[in-house]
């Protein structure tokens, strides 16, 4: 299943905007799980021009990974 958003937004917006895509998939089709999760992005400037990621020592980052959302003690616990 793929989830297209068109044109250039703002990270703001593209929180957003994926937040009621997955309300939508879940109130409306039922989908509680997901599995092995792919997002593209082209990062831009404001104005459509492509721009490259860098970290702060000026390397190009292409990738992200995560190992999943961050778990407090309190759910290793079952608190």
């Amino acid at each position: 299943m793929r989830i297209k958003i068109k044109g250039e937004i703002t990270i703001p917006e593209l929180k957003q905007a994926l937040f009621e895509q997955l309300h939508e998939l879940e109130a409306e089709m039922a989908i509680r799980h997901v599995n092995d999760i792919t997002l593209y992005i082209t990062p831009t400037n404001g104005f459509g021009d492509r721009v490259i990621a860098q970290n702060r020592y000026g390397r190009q980052i292409d990738d992200l990974y995560c190992a999943g959302p961050y778990k407090s003690a309190a759910d290793d616990l079952g608190l």
